[in-house]
């Protein structure tokens, strides 16, 4: 059974009006009056920034920065491989959307577990999304500080000292407000677009210009002259497939980000439909352009491709302009890490598989507790700047890759699950589906399981980060142990809290919350106290 709704109403701060419950996004009706949804929080971002959290959850250091290692390894290759990877993360966009029009919610695909497949799913998914956070979170921190220290100014600032103060500085952005989360978000999401598009306006002038780049003639002969698609041949394209698949994290954002979007049922679909083209547009299209105007060769690890290319042609002050661009994109990243565990956590803490003290709440609907457990994590990411600077990067990345991959087969399976329960008739489907489901749900879990192999066959960090994962699955089944009574006392309280309600509409009380609490048992009684045992 779904307890979340329950349990977060007695969790809202004063200020918010006893009518504005979960009933909307419960039932699929509107909104209620009043902006407070899910227990406090305030449905603060509005659409412009839900916008460019979707743009922000397909942009990132992957295309800015870690294109022109994938460039040399596997050449035009590169061009299909963002395609095949851009496909796939789109049906986990719109199995993600799917889930959110049937019930937007903050604790977003650990809520959706819940309901669907029990609180152990819930508890599994949640903190393995932590963790992914946690190793994201610490590299983002760890390349920030690097990233500075390309000026002069900062060369001589311990990198654990830059690390530090980017990280006060997105910690504050979370703990004021959600619409100064999603103020920085905009702003960061709009300075890697205008990059992006002012790159690809100088690309296309140049290719259609005819205009040489470092004595080699533009166009499609840079790549038949320099050994074709796949000049290192088929096998080292397909292991890059596993490095590309990380460019395309937190594309999830959005749905965490729908239980605060002011008219999610309509900013959200809009939202995610337009990654397909955005995704054509930055990842394909940049990369093709790339290998259109300079032979693959000239690209190298450690040096955007964008710099490689642009300081050919003698652009001024292009590797400074370039590192910012990197900059915010990792700002972006820590960002976006604090803001999302931070709503996941408090899901997790209302049902008792996370500390109590994740469920706080500011006045501003802030869940603070989970954001400053979070900001904690991220300081041990600060320490292993100060012991190993030069492997801090390494060391926690590929970890961040194999919990990514685990949430997104969450998210495919609480979609395939939701589907079976419409066919059964025991809810409504909503209209915004996957496109192709079953059968595209199948092939992405399919595809996501080969990136684990690829990993393994990659060999390197990649197959170290798959080798240590039972250790994952160690902790994770102590904690269960260690937390099961308490969930399992927290699902009692709901039930309890599930019964009182229902007796309510023969008193003639408010429709809206009445019909939040009456729709949650037919969702599938039981499951949390169930799994609990």
């Amino acid at each position: 059974m779904e307890h979340t709704a329950q349990a977060e109403s007695e969790a809202r701060p004063a200020h918010a009006p006893e009518a504005a419950t979960e009933s909307s996004v419960t039932t699929g009706g509107k909104a209620t009056a009043g902006a407070i949804r899910e227990g406090g929080y305030a449905a603060g971002l509005r659409n412009r920034q839900v916008q460019m959290i979707a743009f922000g959850g397909a942009i990132g250091t992957g295309l800015f920065l870690g294109a022109g290692e994938r460039l040399n390894v596997a050449g035009p290759s590169l061009v299909i491989i963002f395609a095949i990877t851009g496909l796939f993360a789109f049906f986990i966009t719109r199995a993600m959307g799917e889930l959110v029009m049937h019930r937007p919610s903050s604790g977003s695909f650990v809520s959706y577990s819940r309901e669907f497949l029990g609180e152990k799913a819930a508890y599994t998914t949640g903190w393995v999304y932590f963790l992914h956070w946690i190793c994201s979170g610490i590299a983002e921190i760890t390349a920030v500080a690097m990233y500075l220290q390309y000026w002069a100014a900062f060369r001589d600032i311990p990198q654990w000292t830059l690390a530090l103060v980017a990280l006060l500085v997105v910690l504050g952005a979370n703990l004021i407000s959600v619409r100064w989360f999603g103020e920085f978000e905009f702003w960061f999401s709009i300075i890697k677009v205008a990059a992006i598009l002012a790159f690809l306006a100088i690309g296309c002038w140049l290719l259609a210009s005819r205009h040489p780049v470092d004595g080699h003639s533009t166009g499609p002969q840079l790549i038949t002259d320099n050994g074709g698609m796949l000049p290192n041949g088929l096998l080292p394209a397909i292991v890059l497939i596993q490095g590309v698949v990380f460019a395309y994290a937190a594309i999830e954002m959005v749905g965490i980000a729908s239980g605060e979007t002011e008219n999610p049922r309509k900013v959200i679909p809009r939202a995610i439909n337009s990654v397909s083209w955005r995704i054509v547009l930055f990842y394909v299209g940049s990369v093709l352009l790339l290998v259109l105007l300079l032979p693959w060769s000239a690209y190298k690890a450690g040096e955007s491709p964008f710099v490689t290319l642009l300081g050919k042609l003698g652009v001024p002050g292009i590797s400074g302009i370039m590192n910012f661009v990197i900059l915010t994109a990792a700002l972006s990243s820590c960002n976006s890490g604090l803001y999302s565990t931070g709503r996941v956590l408090r899901s997790m803490g209302l049902a008792g598989s996370a500390p109590g003290f994740t469920t706080k709440m500011s006045k501003k609907g802030v869940p603070y507790g989970g954001v400053l457990l979070t900001a904690t994590c991220y300081i041990a990411g600060i320490i292993l700047n100060y012991i190993v600077p030069e492997r801090a990067f390494s060391i926690v990345i590929n970890f961040s890759a194999i919990t990514m991959i685990g949430t997104w087969v969450m998210i495919m399976v609480c979609q395939m699950v939701l589907r079976r329960k419409s066919l059964r008739g025991e809810l409504e489907r909503p209209s915004f589906r996957l496109p192709g489901a079953p059968y595209t749900s199948w092939l992405t879990i399919v595809f996501l399981v080969a990136v684990v192999v690829l990993m393994v066959v990659g060999g390197g960090d990649s197959a170290m980060s798959v080798y240590c994962s039972p250790l994952i699955v160690v902790g994770l089944v102590i904690g269960w142990f260690l937390t099961r009574k308490r969930v399992a006392e927290h699902a009692a309280a709901a039930s309890a809290s599930d019964s009182a309600s229902a007796s309510v509409p023969a008193q003639g009380s408010g429709s809206a919350s009445d019909s939040a609490s009456a729709s949650v048992p037919a969702q599938g009684s039981g499951s949390a106290s169930d799994s609990a045992s």
